[in-house]
């Protein structure tokens, strides 16, 4: 898809670390959670409305974050949710959750108080992690 471009209020919240084969992957500003953003590569607004093969592969590159959120960052619980009311363009959001999380058991949005910064070398980090592991292309 040529022309193809993110959002400006997801990129004003996030990282940018990379890109999969359909879906860039953003990480939250907020590192109080670790909370994954999947932007795929499309016009299509709603996640039940990509096509079967383009869904498959979205939700592919949605468990492989999930994994990694569960491996590599030892939180056992994932929400994960493709609302678009606040930002229309299609996103997903991966988000590792445990009992010790600053919002547990309310959902993080509008729930989220404390605020963590990401030090660049955590980023770094985060994004070799899931390059190596999960073939994340990043962009950094």
């Amino acid at each position: 898809m040529t022309g193809f471009e993110i959002n400006h209020k997801l990129l004003l919240d996030s990282h940018r670390l990379g890109r999969f084969h359909l879906c860039h992957l953003l990480l939250h500003n907020n590192a109080a959670l670790p909370w994954f953003i999947l932007v795929p590569e499309t016009d299509v607004e709603d996640l039940l409305d990509l096509s079967e093969e383009l869904r498959i592969v979205a939700m592919n590159e949605a468990s492989n974050v999930s994994r990694f959120i569960k491996r590599e960052l030892n939180y056992p619980k994932i929400n994960f949710a493709a609302i678009g009311n606040v930002v229309p363009q299609l996103h997903l959001h991966v988000v590792g959750r445990r009992p010790d999380d600053p919002c547990w058991p309310a959902p993080v949005w509008g729930n989220l108080t404390e605020t963590i910064d990401y030090s660049a070398t955590r980023i770094d980090e985060i994004t070799f992690s899931l390059a190596q592991r999960y073939g994340l292309d990043a962009e950094r």
